[in-house]
């Protein structure tokens, strides 16, 4: 009798250890599917390579939704956020009430800050803003602030104290390595110069050929990205210094630039992205052992 009347206590302050919700957390489920349709749909057109309606060629929505912030690791930005979105709604589906409630307001706290970072990319870098990113902004928000007030009261051991230094510093860590993967510091090795792609790049550059982009054009970093290491001889002339909304630099207004990417070469005028054969063909690049 006296061992079944400490087993009481023990049970008691294991249920206040793990407190159990009644039912799924439908506030959370509702917005995390919304947020499901939004980045699904987005991630379908990205992988399909067409514009989402309402996004015309060249207009804002479509320099956003194709700059090199639009894909990480390989994948559309949208994919991330649809996992995101979906680890969020299974969440909403677990009765426990401790641990879900963390895992849910950690993922809706980087969530908000990743967001809030590539809003600031598309109005700073890009001078551009696109509807369905600010969607998803608003969506994420909402998010965070209804996990928030949906915390547990009898949490063991909690305090907003050391859990906000612990989680927003985390977030703002990670946003941060993001932000040095994107600008290229970290991500693929740059590696050694392969010699037939070098001599290709200085031969271009002595050629006086011109290959003229913007830094936000992705069709431009896929362009440089195919010369690899080399990438820092080739003849580039950057001709949106200021983002997609500011004045054309002067030497591509001269030349009546009209898309990017655009070469010129040897007086020929080619746009869109060249393979490397194609331009040692347009510039009468030899070598002895030519390109493997």
């Amino acid at each position: 009798m006296a061992q079944a009347a400490k087993k009481k206590p023990t049970n008691a302050k294991a249920a206040a250890r793990a407190p159990v919700k009644s039912g799924p957390n439908w506030p959370l489920f509702a917005l995390a599917s919304i947020g499901i349709i939004l980045s699904g749909y987005l991630s379908y057109f990205a992988w399909q390579e067409k514009l989402v309606a309402g996004c015309t060629v060249g207009s804002a929505c479509d320099v956003v939704l194709n700059s090199r912030w639009s894909t990480l690791f390989g994948m559309p930005t949208s994919f991330w956020g649809l996992l995101t979105y979906a680890l969020l709604a299974a969440i909403a589906w677990n009765k426990a009430a401790d641990l879900p409630w963390k895992a849910a307001w950690l993922l809706s706290l980087f969530g908000l800050f990743y967001s809030l970072y590539l809003t600031a990319v598309s109005f700073i870098a890009l001078d551009s803003a696109c509807p369905y990113c600010l969607t998803s902004l608003g969506l994420m928000t909402l998010i965070f602030i209804t996990v928030s007030f949906q915390r547990p009261a009898n949490l063991p051991g909690f305090a907003w104290g050391p859990w906000l230094a612990k989680t927003v510093g985390g977030a703002v860590v990670a946003v941060l390595a993001l932000h040095l993967y994107y600008a290229g510091y970290w991500g693929k090795a740059p590696g050694p110069e392969d010699p037939w792609v070098r001599g290709l790049a200085e031969h271009l550059a002595k050629t006086d050929a011109k290959f003229y982009g913007a830094y936000w054009c992705p069709h431009c970093v896929e362009q440089k990205e195919s010369f690899g290491p080399s990438v820092k001889r080739i003849p580039y002339i950057e001709c949106s210094p200021g983002g997609p909304r500011a004045p054309q630099a002067t030497e591509c207004k001269e030349k009546d630039i009209k898309g990017y990417p655009t070469w010129i070469i040897n007086g020929a005028r080619y746009t869109g992205m060249l393979t490397l054969d194609a331009l040692a063909q347009y510039s009468n690049y030899k070598t002895q052992g030519g390109n493997p």
